[in-house]
């Protein structure tokens, strides 16, 4: 069984929400990106999503798309990633991260490469964002690393696409609660309710709901059905000014503790 499998079996059992933070590789500060995501697990994360930063990120709003231009005006690429990963090994052999970004830092890097690489370092999974069904076929290697790919489905998906989504979804869905880019607010919670329950009928992988996630209350509304939440441009957000390691793991304390108690509070 996977890390991401092991994990959320672990919280079913328990009978808890899962909370995944989104945080952008090397930013705010690329030297202490480790010591981050492990003041992630500590304040509450059970799976961490890690943005492999990008020149052009489409599918991501202002936040992000800044974000990944600050890391990439400092130097961070893949390899870096992946270094970041290995290091948060060498004291977290247990929650799982998955890379979220786009096709062409790996197509550069070579998929069998990468494949090779990123299970070396840890990495339990890849959300490819342009990278549809149909085409996933460029992943095989990575699946035969044992990379989990996560697939994304939206309010928009067709009833065929989702039933075809839902067939081969492996770790997790990711249900994205809106069309539209990261960072947006337009949270309608009985609707998302009623195709998250949908999909969740189709679907066997659980259910991680992201976009529009910004605090405590909506991270709650969305806990109540959802079998994880992900909150990832307001977190990007609070940490864009931090400066040095203490300042970077306080904020991180300070934006997720009241998520992780809202979340089981419930």
């Amino acid at each position: 069984m996977s890390r991401i499998d092991t994990r959320f079996a672990q919280l079913k059992a328990a009978g808890r929400t899962g909370l995944i933070p989104f945080v952008t590789a090397g930013d705010p500060s690329p030297q202490h990106m480790v010591a981050m995501m492990h003041a992630l697990v500590e304040s509450g994360a059970d799976l961490i999503e890690l943005g492999v930063p990008f020149s052009d990120p489409m599918a991501d709003g202002p936040v992000i798309q800044h974000a990944s231009e600050r890391a990439i005006a400092k130097g961070v690429g893949l390899a870096q990633v992946l270094g970041w990963v290995h290091a948060f090994r060498e004291r977290d052999a247990e929650t799982p991260i998955v890379l979220m970004g786009y096709l062409n830092p790996l197509e550069i890097h070579g998929y069998a490469r990468f494949a090779q690489e990123a299970v070396a370092a840890g990495v339990d999974g890849v959300l490819l964002v342009d990278c549809p069904l149909e085409e996933s076929t460029v992943l095989q290697s990575l699946r035969e690393a044992g990379l989990q790919q996560i697939l994304l489905a939206a309010p928009t998906t067709a009833p065929a696409r989702m039933a075809q989504l839902c067939s081969s979804a492996e770790g997790f869905l990711y249900y994205v609660s809106f069309a539209g880019v990261t960072g947006a607010a337009q949270l309608s919670v009985r609707e998302i309710a009623e195709r998250v329950a949908e999909v969740r009928s189709l679907a066997g992988t659980p259910v991680a709901v992201g976009f529009g996630i910004r605090d405590a209350a909506s991270a709650a509304a969305i806990g109540g059905f959802a079998d994880a939440v992900v909150i990832g441009s307001a977190l990007v957000e609070s940490l864009a000014a931090a400066t040095d390691a203490a300042d970077i793991t306080g904020r991180v304390r300070s934006f997720l503790q009241p998520i992780r108690a809202a979340l089981d509070a419930r």
